[in-house]
Parts: structure tokens; sequence; C-alpha cells
């Protein structure tokens, strides 16, 4: 008889055309499965040796391989039901495994020979967790997973649909403001930094308050008084930053932000 070597999670060993499959669970039960090519068995057994009591066998003929291991697995599924059948004291079971995955999860055809998917996940500890499914329980969990779509995610897509909405706004607003004619006044800031620089000489708001886009298209006004003092002194603020930029206010959940829209050539 060839070495053990793990498929699909059972243990395999060979002889000759005789595959011998065997699975141990947790309370004290080992599942034997034997497939000859044409024919097979499946026995759940106390002792691991396959000498210990019977608890519940299969059928001995099956159309085809598939057909071996759905019966397989319908004994491991019965049989990890049972109570523990081990001797001496009870102890309690060990806690489920859990944890929060890390990156993205691996899906693979199960390497059994049957449809079986095989779902990896990576776990931020370090562990690592591959869960073997059959097709029924894979499309019951793909469906489960639906259902989390539509109802208890649907709340995020929601608010991301309202800041969605809220930037078209900012950007329709930016397209309807007319800039005015400065050709008889001084020209205000240019850059980004000149901006920041008069908004701290001249309204007192240092960079502790602005955020600014990436490719300075904007640059936005959060917190307090630093809001405030731009909103009494609007016209102040339009006439010292124009005309190369333009202000607006925006409302947040809980919050007003003042946007400094820079003005680009049309």
């Amino acid at each position: 008889m060839s070495d053990e070597e793990p498929v699909a999670g059972w243990e395999l060993s060979r002889d000759g055309r005789h595959e011998h499959y065997r699975k141990r669970l947790a309370n004290g039960v080992t599942v034997h499965a034997r497939w000859d090519g044409a024919a097979g068995s499946v026995e759940a057994r106390v002792e691991p040796t396959g000498i210990g009591r019977t608890l519940t066998s299969s059928r001995t003929e099956f159309r085809d391989k598939e057909a071996f291991f759905t019966a397989a697995r319908l004994v491991v599924d019965m049989a990890a039901n049972l109570p523990s059948f081990h001797m001496g004291a009870e102890t309690h079971a060990e806690h489920a495994l859990g944890g929060e995955v890390a990156g993205n999860v691996d899906a693979m055809p199960g390497s059994g020979g049957v449809p079986e998917a095989e779902l990896t996940f990576t776990l931020t500890d370090g562990r690592s967790v591959t869960l073997i499914l059959t097709e029924e329980q894979a499309d019951d969990l793909t469906s489960k997973i639906y259902s989390l779509g539509k109802h208890v995610w649907s709340e995020q897509r929601e608010h991301e649909e309202r800041v969605r909405e809220e930037v078209r706004e900012i950007a329709e607003l930016r397209e309807s403001v007319e800039v005015p004619d400065v050709s008889q006044v001084d020209a205000g800031p240019d850059t980004g930094h000149e901006l920041m620089t008069v908004l701290e000489r001249r309204f007192g708001v240092p960079q502790d308050f602005l955020l600014a886009h990436v490719d300075w298209s904007a640059v936005v006004v959060v917190g307090e008084p630093a809001v405030s003092t731009l909103l009494d002194r609007a016209d102040e603020l339009a006439e010292a930053i124009a005309p190369r930029w333009f202000p607006g206010a925006v409302e947040r959940p809980g919050e007003v932000w003042v946007v400094l829209h820079r003005a680009f050539p049309g």
C-alpha cells in the first residue's frame, strides 16, 4: 500500500487499483471510503483503524466516482453531527476558527475529481483556512452573499450614490458660475500654494484646516472656526482669491465645507 496523501480533505492511500480514503472527525468518528474503479463502500467507525464499531455504511455499487464521493460526503455530514465518542471525561469543543480575512479569497476547483469548490481564506493573524464545499453548498453560499448585497450593504451603496450626486452638483455649480471681468483689478493668487498663503495671512486659516485635490482643482476648508470665518467674510474672500479661484459652500452631514474651486480657461 502506498503512502498516504491528502486529497480534498481526505487521507488517501492506494493499493493497486484500490483507493482507500479516510477522514477523521473531531468527535472520534472516522469515515472510511473504498473505491476500486467500479464499486465502492463507505463506512463510519468509532476507531480510526477501521476495527471499531460500525455506525453507518453505504451501498457498494455506484454509477461513477462522482456518485461514490456524493455518498461519502453524506456519511461525513451525518457522522459529524453525532455526539463525541472519545473515551473518558468529555471536554468542550474548541472555539470555531475565526478572524478577519486579508486580501482576496482564492477559489479553486476541488482536487477530489468531483464537483467541489475549495475556498482558501488568509487571515490577518497569518493563518490560512481552506473550506471544501459541495456544489449545493457553494450555490447556497452564493445565494446568501447575494442576499447580503441586497439588504445589509444596500445602505452603504445608497450613501455612495448620495456622495456621487453631491459631486455632480458641485460640478454643475462650477460650470454655472460666471468668471468676472478682472482686467481692471489686481491679480489674485495663482497656484494652490499661493492660495493657502492668502488664506493664512489674510483670514487666519492655517493649513491644518485645508484639504487639496491631487490636481489642485479645488481646495476644501473643513472645521471650525475656519469655515465660519470664511462664510462671514464671503464677499471679501471672493475678491481676495479672484480671478483664479472662486468659493462655494457644500453641506455635509452635520457640517459645512467651504470649497475653493480653480477657474480654468474656457
